[in-house]
Order: structure tokens, then C-alpha cells, then sequence
């Protein structure tokens, strides 16, 4: 059989090319923050993952040009090796700082850092333990360690616990959860999941990615429910609330120095160039300067939840600025996006199996650089769109 017969029997993207309903890699002639810019016309983006609208801060572009004049486009080579700036090992202090541990290492991209730290640590007599909506980079980094992965149902301390209990003792032991759910919107109850952890002597791992700049005053969900130190590794990205490009995971000092020296992700990949970690320099300073803006991102999201729910929409458990409008149906939920895209409002549509069966959603998500007037344009196509594809009576 050849190979590349698989290739020419995908049909499923190029029909919906033909049909006009394909919603993904559209090409933007510009991005604005709050407003894009499709074949020349302007559509609310209500579909970004920049929180606080910091790419666009006057700020953060300026760390980037500057460090580009210094440093040049690239580092053109590993961390490992040459490719490691002294402003890469003070983005990781400043890093350190601002979650509250005593290390942290950057990695090129969110997606690397998931993959780097998790296969580096789970060995052959080790386990990791995943909710089963844990991003697809955690799940890829557990594949690639060589110990077992479980897992567990969707934020279900309970399920949690009788799989740990079920472990032999002498298993290393690693659970790893979004600490805000990147579809769905709800935080994970670290409250419940650290005691359970202790109990049957597992390290708990949390991706903050979306959670960065948004829950705990920025610090991430550790910090949101005051576990700073009952959490033993933060992971994020660079490319959301950050405003730039990369990721990074924070630890106790000898765990990251092992990470560091054993993750292949890391040590086989280009470092960041300076103009991305000049920038997540900058988006941290922000962050300190101007915390009036993770206020306002959640108060955005306290006000869309309300009138989505107010209008009759299934927004599931959604907590946070993530803001899901489920559906629960493969064909309606790109004809809602394919209308809402043309009423001028660009939204994600999120299919199975990125979901559970029965729960495709458009998933929304919120700046806190949107105006009111900018939202409340936002609710009105939601609730006219709605009303009009039978999500909403």
C-alpha cells in the first residue's frame, strides 16, 4: 500500500472548502487585537487567546524592536548549546518570581514545554495520570515518556482517586491537569486534587496556559485558590497572555535542573529569539504596572456569561473569559460559526473529537482591551444568530 494513499482519501476538509463552511487557517490582512480584518472587512475577534490585549501594547512592541536591534532575528541554535542569551535566564527569574518557585526553564514554544517536561520525567517505572480533557500537548507528552498512562474523567476528584488508589505504591506518580480548561472554561478544583495527590504520594503538575494573566491576579490557578506551594510544577505559554511566543515550567530548583539537562524538546530545538522573551519581559512588567486589566478581562467574562446564560445558551461550567457555546452537533455548529463569521464576529468552532461527542461548541474567548460597546455588539449577533440556526428559542 502506498503511503500517501490516506492523503488522497481525505475528503472531509475539501468539501467543506467547496461548500463554504471551512473555518479553519483563515488568513487575516490584519489583526488589531479586538478587531481583525478579513478580505477587507472588519469582524470582532472574539475568538483570541490574548487576554489582556498586551500585544498591542505600546510596551511590549518596543521589547521586541529593541532586542531585535541588539540581538538580531535568532538564536540559531539550542539552549543546550548556543543558544542561550543571558535575557533568556532572566525571563526565567522573573518567571520564577512572579508564580512563586525557586526555578524556571523557557522552552521554544507552550507545546514543547508540555512535551519536554512530562516525557522527561516519566520513566519506565512511572505513571502519569491525565483528565481526560487535558490538552492535546499533554496527552503527546505522555505518550512520549516511557512509563503508563491513566486516566481520569473530567475534574471527578473521585475517579481521580480510585485510580491512584488502584497504582502499586513503588509506581512514581504524576498527575497533570489544565489548570483552566481551554474549551470549556472551568478551573480545576486544586483544592480537592492536592489533598487526594498527597494522600497516594503523587507530584502534581499544572498547565496554566490560559489560566496565566487571568486567574490569581495574573499568577495562575496555583495562586487563585492559595496552592502556590501545595502545586509542584506550573507550566505556561508565551503566546497568550504574554504576548509572544514560547513556553516555560517552574519547579523546585533540582526538579527544573533535570528537566533542563533530559527534556529532548528542549535540548533539540531552537531557544526563543530575544525579541519573543524581550517581549514576555515586557507583558510581565504590565502585568505588575496595570493589574486593573486581569480585572477587567474577568469582568467582560462575568458580564458574557451572564447574558449567554440570560439568553438561553449552554455555556457548561465556564468560570473564566473562556466562554463556551455548546451546541452539541458537528454540521450546526459550523453553519452558527459560518453565520456568525458573515453577521461579523469571529468565533472557534471546536468539533469532536477536540470534544466529547454531543458537546461541539463555538468557543468564545475575551480581551480586556474589548470596549463595552465592542461586547454588547458581540451579545446582540450571538442572541440574533442564535435565535436564527435554533441554538436558542
Amino acid at each position: 500500500m502506498d503511503i500517501f494513499e490516506k492523503c488522497s482519501q481525505f475528503t472531509e476538509a475539501k468539501v467543506a472548502i467547496e461548500q463554504g463552511y471551512y473555518p479553519y487557517f483563515i488568513p487575516l490582512n490584519e489583526n488589531e487585537g479586538t478587531e481583525v480584518v478579513y478580505q477587507g472587512r472588519r469582524l470582532l475577534m472574539c475568538g483570541s487567546n490574548n487576554y489582556l490585549g498586551l500585544t498591542t501594547h505600546p510596551k511590549v512592541k518596543q521589547a521586541a524592536l529593541d532586542a531585535i536591534e541588539r540581538y538580531g532575528t535568532s538564536c540559531t541554535g539550542s539552549r543546550f548549546l548556543n543558544g542561550t542569551l543571558e535575557l533568556h535566564e532572566r525571563l526565567e527569574h522573573e518567571l520564577a518570581d512572579w508564580v512563586g518557585k525557586p526555578a524556571a526553564l523557557v522552552f521554544s514554544t507552550g507545546m514543547q514545554a508540555n512535551l519536554g517536561t512530562i516525557s522527561a520525567l516519566i520513566g519506565r517505572a512511572d505513571v502519569v495520570i491525565l483528565d481526560k480533557l487535558d490538552h492535546a500537548s499533554i496527552v503527546d507528552g505522555a505518550r512520549l515518556g516511557w512509563g503508563e498512562t491513566k486516566r481520569f474523567r473530567h475534574n471527578d476528584v473521585n475517579d481521580l482517586e480510585r485510580v491512584l488508589a488502584a497504582l502499586p505504591a513503588e509506581k512514581g506518580k504524576l498527575v497533570v491537569v489544565d489548570g483552566l480548561f481551554s474549551m470549556e472554561g472551568d478551573i480545576a478544583p486544586l483544592p480537592e486534587i492536592v489533598p487526594v495527590c498527597k494522600k497516594y504520594g503523587a507530584r502534581l503538575m499544572v498547565d496554566d496556559a490560559h489560566a496565566m494573566g487571568v486567574l490569581g491576579g495574573g499568577r495562575g490557578t496555583a495562586a487563585h485558590f492559595g496552592l502556590t506551594d501545595e502545586v509542584d510544577l506550573v507550566m505556561s505559554t508565551f503566546s497568550k497572555s504574554f504576548a509572544s511566543l514560547g513556553g516555560f515550567v517552574a519547579g523546585d530548583t533540582e526538579v527544573i535542573h533535570y528537566i533542563k539537562h533530559h527534556a529532548r524538546a528542549l535540548i533539540f530545538s531552537a531557544s526563543i529569539p530575544a525579541s519573543n522573551a524581550a517581549a514576555v519581559l515586557a507583558a510581565l512588567q504590565v502585568m505588575r504596572e496595570e493589574p486593573e486589566r486581569i480585572q477587567r478581562v474577568n469582568q467582560i467574562a462575568e458580564r458574557v456569561r451572564t447574558e449567554l446564560r440570560r439568553m438561553g445558551f449552554n455555556i457548561g461550567n465556564s468560570q473564566t473569559p473562556v466562554v463556551p457555546i455548546i451546541i452539541g452537533d458537528d454540521m450546526r455548529t459550523l453553519f452558527t460559526w459560518k453565520a456568525l463569521f458573515e453577521a461579523g464576529v469571529f468565533v472557534n468552532p471546536v468539533l469532536s473529537p477536540a470534544v466529547p461527542e454531543g458537546c461541539q461548541l463555538l468557543r468564545t474567548s475575551y480581551m480586556a482591551t474589548h470596549t463595552d460597546e465592542q461586547i454588547e455588539r458581540a451579545l446582540e449577533l450571538y442572541e440574533r444568530v442564535g435565535r436564527q440556526m435554533g441554538v436558542i428559542s
